[in-house]
């Protein structure tokens, strides 16, 4: 995911590829985060049914709904903890994955196998550091004023502060398998399907290594990736939000809601979770190939005039 020429400028070093994915990630986030509330209220809708629960119907249902009787200030709760997760997570798992296929790749030609170990390595790596972040970013997003259980967090340094004292410091890492699993195959199903849509758009001469092949590249990486992650992601939703002892454990989380629900509601918000991964995926791709790009080309002007 280099795309850059030679005449254009360097190859990013590590530290630009980190500095840029965060950043590229904090940019999407920032824009796409109410599509990922709407996602969110949507995974964890029939979990607990009440009278006064409205029902939400699609992604501008949800949207409509939450700013009618929550206010609009409701979609980006969480969105503090949000710029932290991508900080922690998306700058480690994006920013290190050329360096780590690198490294896989050492002595011999780089493979489909490469790309994958190198998927696996970043996004495990990511989800041990960035997990906090994302138990208190969907405990956020859940809660509400309004109807369901009292709220139990009024901002996101409190919401920390509440978890590992009433929870003990393993609550801030909750959910941490099912996000493993849903890390794991989006971090793989994302990166490497980007990586061979765009290697492949370049090569056979169908794109150049700009702009339109980087969107079209993150749209089919968000797609693909959106229908394999669906299950993971809304267990790990309903798991990570879930009271102390509601769920005994993750596959009885799982097997709760398919008794309940049915196989459907492992792909509750689907179509908002893909508006979102893949709007988010081409703010961030297209955010981040430019950054690295001008990052580069700035030192190598200062480079220049030193």
């Amino acid at each position: 995911m280099t795309g850059l020429t030679a005449s254009e400028a360097p190859p990013p070093t590590m530290t630009v590829k980190i500095i840029s994915a965060g950043v590229a990630a904090c940019v999407a986030d920032a824009i796409t985060f109410p599509l990922d509330t709407a996602k969110v209220r949507l995974q964890i809708q029939g979990e607990c049914p009440t009278s006064t629960a409205p029902k939400y119907k699609g992604v501008l249902g949800t949207i409509t709904t939450l700013v009618k009787t929550e206010g609009p200030v409701k979609l980006y709760s969480g969105l503090p903890a949000g710029f932290q997760r991508q900080i922690s997570s998306a700058s480690l798992r994006i920013g290190l994955y050329d360096t780590v296929q690198e490294y896989f790749t050492t002595g011999k030609e780089s493979s489909l196998g490469n790309k994958i170990s190198a998927g696996l390595t970043t996004g495990c790596v990511a989800v041990f550091i960035g997990q906090p972040t994302e138990v208190v970013k969907v405990r956020l997003q859940a809660q509400s004023h309004l109807y369901g259980p009292k709220p139990r967090y009024t901002g996101t340094y409190n919401a920390y502060r509440i978890i590992a004292t009433t929870e003990g410091l393993t609550g801030l890492w909750k959910g941490t398998t099912p996000n493993l699993a849903r890390n794991v195959i989006i971090n793989c199903t994302e990166l490497v399907t980007y990586d061979l849509m765009k290697e492949a758009l370049v090569k056979n001469q169908i794109l150049a290594d700009d702009v339109p092949c980087h969107v079209v590249s993150a749209v089919i990486a968000g797609f693909c990736t959106t229908v394999l992650s669906s299950p993971v992601d809304v267990v790990k939703t309903r798991f990570v939000n879930s009271t102390p002892g509601q769920y005994p454990s993750v596959p009885k989380c799982a097997m709760m809601m398919f008794t309940k629900e049915g196989p459907s509601a492992f792909f509750k918000g689907l179509v908002p979770s893909f508006l979102r991964l893949g709007s988010w995926n081409v703010i961030m791709f297209v955010c981040f190939e430019q950054l690295k790009r001008e990052l580069m080309k700035s030192r190598q002007t200062v480079d220049c005039a030193t």
